[in-house]
């Protein structure tokens, strides 16, 4: 199994001898309106992508964990071919085959595509009142017989829906949705520096690897600070933190 990391949520994994393409946001950097009244005013996205489009597109299929605009933007929707495969959360099946996409496989609780068993977990996209106005949201575990069991977390904090995905499934590797994005108002969003030590912690022996940092500007949370604090709590041997671009294989 291969990951690399692009930008934000978006990644390349290769398993199974497939490609996936994970959350696929496309736009080049600074044409995208900010999300209003938080500290970093610049137009999203913030970054470009480091690697060329074609590397990007030559894949066998794409997995969406939802469709907020900075997981899957009008760019891709444009660049990605329409008979190219969708696994999906079932919420937004009729949204993808409304802009065309002929393939799309919703999964509910579980799917068999490609020799892969995708398993769709569930997260919640901030707490209280913000978690409603933003589900639904969705993460997904992959499992193969010759490759390790890997668990996407998706746009969650750490909650019991998270450590029970962890008991269930006990991951080999975990993609972690960080940046502890923050609106105006109300308390973050997605996966924080504390919310990712829990994750490890709940884990075993599992790798972490971290994305989604650096790329939009609500979220607040930098590769240098979550580095740090993963030092001084002695767990920077187990979580990785990728650059844009990096690639990690296990």
């Amino acid at each position: 199994m291969e990951l690399q990391s692009i930008r934000h949520a978006t990644c390349l994994i290769s398993y199974n001898g497939k490609k996936i393409l994970l959350d696929p946001m496309l736009s080049p950097a600074g044409t995208l309106d900010p999300v209003p009244d938080v500290p970093n005013p610049n137009k999203n996205p913030l970054v470009e992508i480091p690697i060329s489009m074609d590397e990007i597109l030559k894949v066998d299929a794409v997995l969406l964990t939802h469709t907020h605009r900075d997981h899957f933007d009008n760019a891709a929707l444009e660049l990605l071919p329409k008979s190219l495969p969708v696994l999906c959360q079932p919420q937004d099946f009729e949204s993808l085959s409304d802009k065309g996409f002929v393939n799309i496989y919703p999964i509910d609780k579980g799917l068999i595509f490609m020799g892969i068993t995708f398993i769709r977990t569930d997260g919640n996209h901030g707490s209280g009142i913000l978690a409603i106005k933003m589900a639904p949201v969705s993460g997904f575990v992959l499992k193969c017989k010759n490759e390790p069991t890997l668990y996407l977390t998706g746009d969650t904090i750490w909650c019991a829906k998270v450590e029970r995905a962890l008991k269930i499934h006990t991951p080999d590797i975990i993609l972690c949705f960080a940046g502890e994005a923050r609106f105006s108002a109300g308390g973050h969003i997605t996966l924080s520096k504390s919310d990712i030590e829990k994750i490890a912690r709940a884990s075993g022996a599992s790798k972490l690897v971290v994305v989604h940092m650096e790329a939009w500007n609500h979220c607040r949370l930098t590769r240098s600070e979550l580095r740090k604090y993963l030092k001084d709590n002695k767990l920077d041997e187990r979580v990785l933190v990728p650059e844009n671009g990096e690639k990690i294989k296990f």
